[in-house]
């Protein structure tokens, strides 16, 4: 993630900004832009139309969502169905007379959007169901039925990706974490990972790399099912950690895949937003240099995952024990094992692999 500027009176922005904090000048993310801009009315439009700042753009509109307070973004030029990028990709959304419902929703956006400046950051192709009524990805938001008393899984189904509601309470979620053993519970990683299984589909079984996938991650055909039972069953192996970034990722090798993808996004989006501050660690005790890092490359278009690992352990090491300094548990409570660098590099080569072909083609 980056930081970004106002461009009527350079304050800083931030991603969820509304408004510009110094000007006042209303400010939305420009996705083609990949930045915030300020705007300013279009007096010669109709319908709330704004000029874009950034590029000097007429007659833009913001999402439709907007009008919820759920979305900041801009809908592209020529839109004609009023959502933006990310939320053209929404199917279901909770009961929005309901404050509870939407206070909720406000938050799956949230961590919906940073989710989308990542793929968008990428080029991956991302189809929704008007293009792809079969297999685009699209979102349903749910809550649980009051009446019936079933509860709502967070899943993935063939595109259909489907977060439960209830992950937006943070009690809920923080009770729900310390049921199933995990040391690390986000809405954000909720959306990461989900996202993984769709880009499985996408980038390793259409994408003709399922042999090379299974070389890393193991036999996909194995039972899913009966993987996942014997997982709530017997849990994780104790050495998991030798192969795997957590323990469900030791369920099958869907989910190693997924959550070796979610950590991906976590690693080079976290070290963007360390570089975009000019973060650098240099303890005055590390005299062979080892918890050294200087990110001083863009962590989006890194050539190998060795330079994201390099400069992301000795990071991590250090907001660590800077939380832990305020007795707050570890930014990242994993292990990245050689063979999960592996993995990781695995998920670095799909992503380069699209940024290469869009480079020759200009289409993702």
């Amino acid at each position: 993630m980056k930081l970004f500027v106002c461009q009527s009176c350079g304050n800083v922005l931030y991603f969820e900004n509304r408004a510009c904090e110094r000007c006042g000048h209303r400010v939305a993310f420009l996705p083609e832009r990949e930045t915030m801009s300020a705007l300013e009315p279009d007096g010669e439009a109709q319908g709330g139309a704004w000029t874009t700042l950034a590029d000097k753009g007429r007659g833009r509109m913001l999402c439709r969502n907007a009008d919820h307070d759920a979305c900041n973004w801009l809908t592209d030029a020529g839109d004609i169905n009023g959502y933006c990028r990310a939320c053209r990709h929404n199917g279901m959304v909770p009961d929005l007379s309901d404050p509870v419902q939407l206070a909720g929703w406000r938050e799956l956006e949230v961590a919906k959007h940073r989710l989308f400046y990542s793929l968008i950051r990428w080029k991956l192709p991302l189809q929704n169901r008007q293009d792809n009524p079969e297999h685009g990805l699209i979102f349903n938001f749910l809550a649980d039925d009051p009446n019936s008393g079933q509860k709502v899984m967070t899943g993935h189904d063939n595109g259909l990706i489907t977060i439960a509601l209830t992950e937006a309470d943070g009690i809920e979620r923080e009770r729900r974490r310390l049921e199933m053993g995990e040391p690390y519970r986000t809405l954000l990683g909720h959306f990461r990972h989900e996202v993984g299984h769709y880009f499985w589909d996408v980038l390793v079984r259409d994408g003709g790399k399922l042999e090379a996938c299974r070389e890393v991650f193991g036999d996909d055909s194995v039972d899913y099912g009966q993987a996942l039972q014997r997982h709530y069953a017997e849990g994780a192996p104790p050495d998991w950690q030798q192969n795997y970034v957590s323990a469900y990722a030791t369920t099958h090798p869907w989910e190693d895949f997924a959550e070796t993808w979610a950590h991906y996004l976590h690693i080079v989006d976290t070290l963007e937003m360390a570089s975009e501050f000019g973060m650098e660690v240099r303890p005055k005790v590390d005299r062979d240099g080892e918890l050294t890092a200087r990110i001083r490359f863009s962590p989006y278009e890194a050539r190998d995952v060795e330079a994201l690992v390099n400069a992301w352990l000795p990071f991590t090491f250090a907001m660590n024990s800077v939380n832990r300094a305020m007795g707050l548990h570890d930014l990242y409570p994993f292990i990245l094992s050689p063979a999960v660098v592996g993995k990781l590099g695995f998920i670095h080569g799909l992503v380069r692999d699209v940024a290469k072909g869009t480079a020759r083609t200009g289409k993702p």
